[in-house]
């Protein structure tokens, strides 16, 4: 007998449900602010960490385990996942047998973008109280993104699916809520000047430049509109840069010097935090990858 986990583009890899010999990931960035990831663990797959996207994804195999909002939460095949920007969580096998699962990582920008078209006006960010739950849009919409063909107008699809299945599983979705007004174009000032500057620490009287905001009301401002704060959604970006170049030969000392990081101590601390594996860690799984 055998599990079926869907790749990208439809691609199928076939595993086996024996012990499996070694971890895995696999990933693909068909847009700016949208990444698909198919993985498969063993046992311990992440120490805790923290993304600044939200993270909506399916079990495929196995029991999928990890600790969020001060539980132990279980994910068994079938079952959607969300995991929303900045929230701490980990992940593990709850069986020996492993897991394995496919997740869609969306900058909240977009999400917020498709909100608004939904709903016809600025609103906050839907919140799934649950972080485990049975919902068909979703999951037909988390397959979809990884069938679909990667050209921007299918990924825009899938975002737009998935921000209205979000508002369906946020029961407050559609309450009357206080709202923060936020200056979209200082905003998004902030972000081009965070996304360009990845090589290098940011300072706060730069961004008060660039949008025009106090540095307070720009976090304020930010975190409303981002799902985050300008400080992580920098560090994100500089470990982003680093990440696209453990594929080469280069040192991880200079990767570190090279975005901005004090020395290869800290530059390992702030990936493992953001990714839950060491820079070494995903070299390697990135060359499974590539050799399996």
């Amino acid at each position: 007998m055998s599990n079926r986990l869907v790749g990208v583009a439809g691609a199928g890899l076939e595993r086996s449900c024996a012990p499996q010999r070694s971890d895995w990931v696999r990933s693909r960035e068909p847009a700016a602010g949208v990444q698909l990831l198919q993985a498969w663990f063993g046992g311990r797959g992440y120490e805790t960490h923290r993304h600044d996207t939200y993270a909506i994804g399916v079990t495929d195999v196995g029991v999928q385990a990890f600790d969020y909002r001060g539980a132990a939460v279980v994910s068994t095949p079938g079952q959607v996942v969300v995991l929303h920007p900045d929230e701490p969580h980990d992940g593990r096998a709850g069986t020996p047998g492993g897991f394995g699962y496919r997740i869609v990582y969306v900058a909240p920008a977009h999400i917020g973008e498709a909100v608004r078209a939904i709903r016809g006006r600025p609103c906050a960010l839907p919140f799934v109280r649950e972080p485990v739950l049975a919902n068909g849009r979703l999951a037909g919409t988390i397959d979809a993104a990884f069938w679909f063909s990667q050209e921007p107008l299918a990924v825009d699809s899938v975002v737009l699916r998935l921000a209205a299945g979000l508002l369906d599983a946020d029961p407050s979705a559609f309450r009357a809520a206080p709202r923060i007004t936020i200056d979209d174009g200082a905003v998004a000032r902030a972000r081009q000047y965070l996304d360009a500057e990845v090589t290098r620490v940011v300072q706060s009287s730069e961004l008060e430049a660039v949008s025009g905001l106090t540095r307070y009301e720009l976090a304020r401002q930010f975190r409303a509109a981002v799902g985050t704060s300008p400080y992580r959604y920098s560090l994100l970006r500089r470990l982003d840069c680093a990440r696209g170049q453990l594929r080469g030969p280069r040192s991880l000392a200079d990767l570190a010097l090279a975005t901005g990081f004090a020395d290869q101590a800290h530059f390992t601390r702030m990936f493992k935090a953001a990714v839950g594996v060491t820079p070494a860690r995903y070299r390697r799984l990135e060359a499974g990858r590539r050799n399996g």
